[in-house]
This record gives C-alpha cells, structure tokens and sequence, in this order.
C-alpha cells in the first residue's frame, strides 16, 4: 500500500519528536535529574508514528517499561510527559510515577514496569469496551519476553472465547534484556501463535514504516468490525542497550552497525521521501531541525519546574 505523500511526512515528523525527545530523556539520566533504569525506543520509533494515525482518545494503550514511544503515539501531551519523566510536579503523575508508570487517564493510557503485565490490563479495557457495545479497540504492548508470560496465553484465550477487541502488539527487538529470542523461543515468528486461538495474527517490519502502517489499518479494520482479537508482531531494532548504563556487551559490533545503516525507520522514510520526491534533503533537514529545537524547548520548560517535596510522597496514593 503506497501511502499519500501527507501521510508520510507526518509519520515522519513524529518520527524525528519520538527520537528526539529520548535524546532529550537520555541527557537527563547521564546528568542524575532521571533516577532508576531507564529505557528507551530509539530505532522504534514507526510503531508508535503508526499508532498515532489510527489510535483514538477513548481507545485504551498499555505499555512497558519502555514506554515513551507509546505515549507519544496516544497523544500523551509531551509536555507533561517530560515533566513527569524528569519527575517534576507538572507531570502526568505529579512526577510520582516517573518513567517507568506513567498514566494519563484522559487519554487512557498507561504503563508497567512488570514484563507481561499489560495485558491482562488490556484485557479489562477490552471487556469493558465489549460490555458498552462501541467500536473503541484495546492495545497491550509487550516484547518477545513477554509473549512468553502465562497472562500472554490466558488472556488471548478469553479474549477470543469472548471476542474481544483486544489487540496485542509483539516488539520484537530480537531480545529479552540480553538473551537472543531465536535461543529461546519456538517457533520465532510470535505472530504464529494466533493461530491456537483461531484469531488474526499479523508480522510488520518496523523499519518500514509505510508497510507498519498498511498492516496496521488491517487489523485495526478488523478489531473495529468486532471480528475479535489480534496479533501484530513489530520486528525492530533497539539502538541503545536495554537500559541507558547498559555496557551491551552481548551485541556485535556487526550487529549495531547493522542496526543504523539498514534498519532505522527514520533514515528509511527518508529515503522514501526523497525517492518519490515529495520533499527535498534541505526540506527533511528542516524538519528535523524544527523538531529538535522543540524538543529543546519543551525540556528547557522541564528543568525549571518544581519537583515533589519529599514530605508530600504519601499524597495522591491509591486506597
């Protein structure tokens, strides 16, 4: 499917916001304003470009731990999600959440730091959605270590016992933290797996964005239609280690390099662009550069907000 020249210079313009804004979440884990592990999407950033296009406000996303992709790709205010990852008092948490849980109720998303653990969270939109009788669809993202977790398979089977609008969308990075998925799992097309449940099972390549966004208007279709639950596996590349710190020993040199000369969705719609002529090399380096300043911007904004008094950590619990 060969996408409408609009459409694919907005992917890409929210492409360039994704990476930058992880640049922007990177610089602040070297200087000790982010605190614990964090992880972040570089080299993954079509599937939540993709997202974007189809992903409604009243639709429900669940994340990972690594999340910020996500958000951005549920329209999460970036502004606020910043603040909340530099754990600053104007973040979607209050910055109680931080990084790795943040949740905006108005646009019904969230996250979890616990592999496999949004799905069962889906599972619930899922049925509620069913229950109300709309169209609004329910996405669980998870990595190949997760399709490994027992939520993965005891919630495909009641979603599709009760068909339910229940997408589950694989990362496949090719690692679970640093153990190759091809040493431990079979068969190594997650997607397959569908198939024990009688339900849709689809694979995209996250390097091209434009084949990601016509398999997922496919299943998106599906799951509006109440056809049931679906797959979609998200072959990718993850450029950084699997934490900022991680010395990624466990990785070629070949690999990496790989990774950035072949499999950048960035790079690859770019060149798309170029070859279709839509838009010139001073053109896309423009709107890389608008994006980089506003990013900037936005942290700049960040770094002067207040951060939670330590006396106030019990306020906003949940009872």
């Amino acid at each position: 499917m060969k996408l409408l020249n609009n459409e694919l210079i907005t992917i890409f313009s929210t492409m360039l916001d994704i990476r930058n804004f992880e640049k922007s979440c990177i610089e602040g884990s070297k200087t000790g304003e982010i605190h614990g592990e964090l992880h972040t999407g570089i080299g993954q950033e079509a599937i939540g470009a993709v997202i974007k296009q189809f992903c409604r406000k009243e639709d429900a996303l669940v994340s990972t731990h690594r999340n910020h992709v996500h958000a951005i790709g549920k329209n999460v205010s970036m502004r606020e999600l910043m603040a909340e990852i530099y754990e600053k008092e104007t973040g979607i948490c209050r910055g109680r959440g931080g990084h790795m849980h943040p949740f905006d109720q108005s646009n019904n998303f969230s996250a979890t730091g616990i592999v496999g653990s949004s799905i069962p969270i889906a599972l619930g939109y899922a049925y509620g959605f069913w229950y109300e009788n709309n169209d609004n669809i329910s996405i669980a993202v998870t990595g190949d270590g997760g399709a490994n977790s027992g939520s993965f398979h005891e919630c495909l089977n009641i979603a599709s016992a009760w068909n339910l609008p229940l997408l589950i969308i694989i990362e496949n990075n090719g690692y679970g933290i640093s153990v190759k998925a091809e040493d431990v799992n079979s068969p190594i097309e997650f997607y397959k797996r569908s198939s024990a449940y009688g339900i849709l099972g689809k694979k995209a390549d996250g390097a091209d964005p434009e084949f990601l966004f016509s398999t997922f208007q496919e299943v998106n279709e599906y799951l509006r239609k109440g056809k049931g639950p679906a797959i979609l596996e998200v072959t990718c590349s993850r450029f950084q280690g699997h934490y900022e710190g991680d010395h990624d020993l466990y990785r070629s040199k070949k690999e990496l390099e790989d990774n950035f000369i072949n499999k950048d969705p960035i790079k690859n719609l770019k060149h798309k662009i170029i070859e279709r002529n839509i838009l010139n090399e001073d053109d896309l380096i423009h709107l890389e550069k608008e994006s980089k300043l506003k990013i900037e911007n936005i942290l700049s904004e960040v770094r002067k907000d207040k951060s939670p008094k330590s006396e106030d950590f019990k306020n906003f619990l949940f009872n």
